[in-house]
């Protein structure tokens, strides 16, 4: 046993974000200023002992996607849970877990001593990049596995403002995170245990619970099956061995940037058409040929591997058809939900695809805000079974966050079940289970235009404006027709608001809404994953019945609504942007 003392030291409140369900997100310079970490650490133990007692004698979970400063963040933490008599800490090992596999440990890990988890730090900044000129981000879960709801993420932040004071065991050890075992301490308050576990086994646990591991084995080690994986040197790459290559069998050499790197190889982990760059080569859709035929199965994942991104060879599966595609299948496909699905639900932006699945299959829906909290509440309550968001994230009800790698199995387990007694005659591949749910469905044209690090104060001068102009419609519909006259009247327009079926809350302008007559949206939003400036985000969509239009490109079928779209909100007049920074 090594003794500690519990120091009381001075800090400065500050004017920090608000943090929502994705935490608190800075810079690495904001953060490796005196006691900023400590400030928020200190203001989470408050907020959550006002609750009830979440902290002393609880069990948390430290770990994150491995991006900088996290090893030095997991000791300072460390040391303040000792300090603020937590009972133990669980790390994984080498302080990576994935974002989804931390919501997994709380949920279902027991652990040495038969102790459960009550809460998690996740040390994230999910998709944005990471280095010492890059972001860091932190975030609480709580017991049921999922994001801090906004009382508890309002507590902290007050206490952020007005905080004095933080506890931390300054002469305790640092913790060797590179080696699993268990570390014993003793402070005043008695003992305190810190253990390091294996990143990947309980998820794969966890996996295996959900997924027929035999089936897809067949499906990968099939001659006419072949697969690629990227973790844009993310968190995801911590399992992408152990359950592609090891339990499924698939080659070694699918998996590209799979070594999760501080600063992840210098990219930038988002899985979009426009950041794996490397991937999408592979898999026949980048701008210069590809080198050989594609694979017939290409995926990715994020920084904290929560989102994922599905493609065919020369094929790109949008989230909002992912997820649609999922609820469809998942019955038949996937052992988890043979009794059926409780329901399905996604955010507002996301197009209606899933929609069209739940009517035709008689499932209970729901329309969120973007937000995993709002799909926690509805799975908490039993009324859940499947959801997601066009953000490339995708989940079930298995744990209380989005999850990557769930998505890429449940894919698998589309085209093991769609290829069953079927691997030696011609594959059906995933351009074939797209299309055939566009016959069945209708196809939901889909894009969304991001454009990042816009001014805030002319982000919020657009919105403003977008906002005033719906008062009058038919001045909507006049400015609309001297755009294009081919495009329908918008019927309705609003701010979005949500009113959880499950607590009652309200949420309010969550989004900016104009409804066409055909089914077409426009939906303007600002988005706060950034960690500094504004992100607007356009999401433009229109819905095709007709079996003979459904194949056109998307850019075509869209580009009538985009130019109507860019105009309606004098994007570049606002702006200054000619162009976004990104198109998904």
């Amino acid at each position: 046993m090594v003794l500690f003392n519990v120091s009381r030291k001075d800090t400065i409140p500050f004017d920090g974000q608000k943090p929502g369900t994705s935490g608190l997100r800075k810079k690495v310079k904001v953060f490796i200023q005196p006691n900023y970490l400590e400030n928020f650490v200190q203001a989470s133990f408050n907020a959550l002992s006002l609750t009830a007692e979440k902290v002393r004698g609880s069990t948390l979970v430290v770990s994150g996607d491995g991006r900088y400063y996290s090893k030095e963040a997991i000791q300072i933490i460390t040391k303040m849970s000792a300090a603020n008599g937590v009972r133990r800490v669980w790390i994984g090992q080498n302080g990576l877990l994935s974002t989804p596999a931390v919501s997994g440990v709380i949920r279902e890990r027991v652990g040495h001593d038969g102790s459960k988890a009550t809460g998690a730090f996740i040390l994230t900044a999910s998709h944005n990049p990471g280095g010492p000129n890059e972001d860091f981000g932190i975030k609480y879960n709580m017991e049921n596995g999922g994001p801090a709801p906004e009382g508890i993420t309002n507590k902290i932040y007050e206490y952020t403002t007005t905080i004095k004071e933080y506890f931390i065991a300054e002469d305790l050890p640092d913790v060797d995170i590179t080696t699993t075992g268990v570390t014993n301490f003793t402070g005043p308050e008695g003992p305190f245990d810190v253990e390091v576990f294996d990143s990947a086994s309980d998820y794969l646990i966890l996996m295996k619970s959900i997924f027929d591991f035999e089936s897809l084995r067949k499906l990968l080690s099939s001659p006419k099956f072949t697969f690629c994986y990227d973790a844009l040197h993310g968190v995801g790459g911590a399992y992408a061995k152990r359950i592609f290559v090891d339990e499924l069998g698939a080659q070694e050499s699918s998996l590209i940037n799979c070594i999760p790197k501080e600063d992840f190889g210098g990219g930038h982990p988002d899985p979009n058409l426009t950041y794996a760059k490397e991937l999408v080569a592979r898999m026949g859709l980048g701008k210069s040929e590809s080198q050989g035929e594609p694979p017939e199965f290409g995926a990715a994942a994020d920084g904290d591997a929560d989102r994922n991104m599905i493609l065919g060879k020369r094929f790109f599966v949008t989230p909002s058809d992912s997820v649609a595609i999922i609820a469809a299948n998942a019955v038949e496909a996937i052992p988890y939900f043979s009794t059926g699905l409780k329901g399905v639900a996604r955010s507002m932006p996301t197009s209606a695809a899933l929609d069209v699945v739940a009517k035709s299959l008689n499932l209970k829906f729901f329309e969120v805000p973007t937000g995993w909290k709002f799909f926690g509440n509805l799975m908490d309550a039993g009324l859940c079974s499947v959801c997601g968001e066009e953000s490339f994230g995708t989940g079930s009800d298995h744990i209380r966050e989005k999850d990557g790698i769930w998505a890429v199995l449940a894919w698998l387990s589309i085209l093991a079940y769609k290829n069953k007694d079927k691997l030696e005659d011609k594959l059906v591949t995933v351009e074939d289970i797209v299309r055939q749910h566009w016959s069945t469905y209708g196809r939901h044209y889909y894009t969304r235009y991001d454009y990042e690090n816009v001014d805030a104060g002319a982000a919020k001068e657009l919105m403003a404006y977008l906002v005033k102009l719906q008062s009058s419609l038919s001045e909507v519909n006049q400015l609309i027709k001297g755009v294009r006259s081919d495009v329908s009247n918008v019927v309705h327009a609003d701010e979005f608001e949500y009113k959880d079926s499950v607590d009652s809350s309200i949420s309010s302008n969550q989004g900016i809404r104009y409804l066409f007559e055909d089914g077409s949206r426009l939906i303007f939003r600002l988005s706060g994953t950034g960690s500094e400036g504004a992100t607007i985000r356009l999401y433009i969509e229109q819905y095709e019945k007709d079996p003979s239009k459904i194949g056109r490109l998307s850019q075509d079928a869209l580009a009538p609504l985009v130019q109507v779209a860019l105009k309606l909100s004098k994007m570049q007049e606002f702006t200054g942007r000619s162009a976004p920074t990104v198109i998904t």
